[in-house]
């Protein structure tokens, strides 16, 4: 049964990301909110750019964005809305949580009713889990304008606007409204104080908790109100939210895909991409469903009953649906957590860690379909040099140039991720910080660079993360794993809008056919492989080995 669940689980928003992703399409395509754009964009937002002048104002954009988030926490002492007096936080942290939520990542190393104020929870975190969304969805929409062969491919103001205010705040405040019937609080009060049964007292926390738990979903941040996330009874008190929670992690990313098929005129090519996609994610489903139906290592000798594994698990729904929230999570850089990822069995762990590696899954919000467009370019390149002819996408021919931005994108992830963990490793910054040693330990350590270089944030826990290495760095990481991923694509993407059609004949690779489902597959998987093997065999691998023969 809970297989059963989880697949229909996953099956509501395959339906749901349909209408959706029409939607999306039209509110990027057309001109609604056009009177709106103009109050709050001004000229700004009016002006066609070509991909070099969306991309500075994207960058421009979000620089601000950062800047101004880092006054707001710095200030938050002084700043309303802080019934509970919180204090200074300090400035490592601060860098860290800034770069964590300007860049969709929304990693913590902090408790959030522990350190924040209600005006940091709303209006500098929760503001940029709205704009941070929204910025992957108009990078997508300008990509999707630039491979239809448009050299204008839109205004990043305007977008980002449409973006805001007729995708992701609608959604949000109807998602908002299904939680706080469901029993999520969502008051300005300040800590609620109450008496226990044995005369203790006891400070519970609250606040508006709806509004940011729908928006942290369905914009893939995942960044939660409280420390323990999605397995507090205030973020997810009931089956209902959690199934409602669940739906929308990956509800606007798959409608994303829809999108670019619309835009781009190429819905079968569009549906090809989707259905690999959803393959690798149920795959990653069943893996996890699977692997975590075995009791945990920790119990072997012990006399007790056999069960799955339930060290960790939020026990209320079960380590199916446990299971079924991380493979969603990780596929979609969500990183909001149901369960300790720490406690998961060697090999489930294996599987988060493969969803972040490939980073293809449907991804965030618009740049999870800009990852899959790297792996896409390398495997018509590949096809193209198979047969001897110059490869082509989207009527464009694929050259030099493209490959070199290409394969440049496709570096920069896994580049992140060892080179950070490697030196951590080695040295006390990480070794020190580590709950577990051996090959556990090191997963702590790979986890967490992952989740940075993915825009993931979700935690493997057992690390203490809260230093100024970590911080410092792991904000480099998100910084460089945000951004880099986001520009090389539109600049690729801008090449090919500048280059004239090339007609179609029969020795051209056709891009909506279950064989290049199978080239975009063959191609993740091969080089998802090639680069991250190495360490699943020193981590997670390592790992299961050693606690079987113990």
């Amino acid at each position: 049964m809970p297989i059963v669940v989880m697949f229909l689980l996953i099956a509501l928003p395959v339906l749901l990301s349909w209408p959706l992703g029409w939607y999306m399409s039209r509110v990027l395509s057309d001109g609604w909110g056009t009177r709106m754009v103009k109050l709050t964009g001004g000229g700004v937002a009016a002006k066609e750019q070509e991909w070099k002048q969306y991309i500075v104002s994207m960058l421009v954009c979000n620089a601000v964005m950062f800047v101004a988030v880092i006054l707001m926490l710095a200030l938050q002492q002084s700043l309303p809305l802080n019934p509970d007096g919180k204090g200074v936080l300090e400035a490592s942290l601060i860098f860290n949580t800034a770069a964590s939520f300007v860049t969709n990542t929304n990693l913590q190393h902090y408790s959030g009713e522990v350190s924040m104020s209600y005006f940091s929870q709303m209006f500098a975190l929760m503001w940029l889990q709205f704009v941070s969304a929204a910025t992957g969805i108009s990078c997508l929409a300008a990509l999707s304008r630039a491979l239809s062969g448009r050299t204008l491919i839109g205004n990043f103001y305007r977008d980002l606007l449409r973006s805001v205010f007729l995708i992701l705040m609608p959604l949000s405040v109807m998602v908002a409204l299904l939680l706080v019937l469901g029993g999520v609080p969502m008051t300005f009060e300040g800590s609620a104080v109450a008496r226990t049964l044995e005369g203790a007292t006891q400070t519970i926390a609250r606040g508006p908790v709806a509004a940011m738990i729908a928006i942290k979903q369905l914009g893939t941040n995942g960044g939660g109100y409280f420390g323990p996330n999605s397995t507090h009874p205030f973020e997810n008190p009931s089956f209902l939210t959690n199934s409602i929670e669940l739906a929308s992690i990956p509800l606007i990313a798959m409608a994303s895909v829809w999108m670019f098929g619309r835009i781009t005129g190429r819905m079968r090519h569009a549906s090809v991409i989707f259905a690999v996609m959803l393959l690798m994610l149920l795959l990653k489903a069943g893996f996890a469903q699977y692997l975590e139906s075995a009791p945990t290592a920790a119990f072997n000798g012990l006399p007790i009953a056999a069960s799955a594994n339930l060290e960790g698990k939020e026990l209320r729904f079960g380590p199916g649906t446990s299971a079924a929230w991380v493979a969603l999570t990780t596929a979609t850089s969500n990183g909001s957590v149901n369960c300790m990822h720490d406690s998961l069995n060697p090999l489930t762990g294996l599987v988060p860690l493969a969803g972040m590696w490939l980073n293809v899954v449907f991804g965030g919000v618009g740049v999870g379909f800009i990852n899959m467009f790297i792996f896409i370019i390398v495997g018509v390149f590949i096809c193209g040099m198979m047969v001897g002819r110059t490869p082509e996408y989207c009527a464009r021919k694929v050259e030099t140039h493209e490959m070199k931005l290409a394969l440049l994108a496709l570096l920069v992830h896994p580049l992140l991720i060892l080179v950070g963990t490697a030196v951590f490793a080695s040295t006390p910054w990480g070794a020190a910080t580590v709950l577990n040693k051996g090959a556990h330990g090191f997963t702590e350590i790979l986890y967490e660079f992952t989740s940075a270089a993915a825009n993931n944030g979700s935690g493997f826990e057992g690390l203490g993360d809260n230093t100024v290495p970590w911080n410092v760095a792991t904000g480099i990481v998100m910084l460089l794993g945000r951004y880099l991923p986001i520009v090389l694509p539109l600049a690729i993407a801008g090449s090919l809008a500048a280059k004239k059609a090339v007609p179609e004949t029969t020795g051209t690779l056709r891009i909506d056919t279950p064989l290049f489902a199978f080239v975009i597959l063959g191609s993740v998987l091969l080089i998802g492989a090639l680069l991250f093997m190495p360490v699943a065999v020193l981590g997670p691998v390592a790992d299961a080995l050693t606690t079987s023969i113990h």
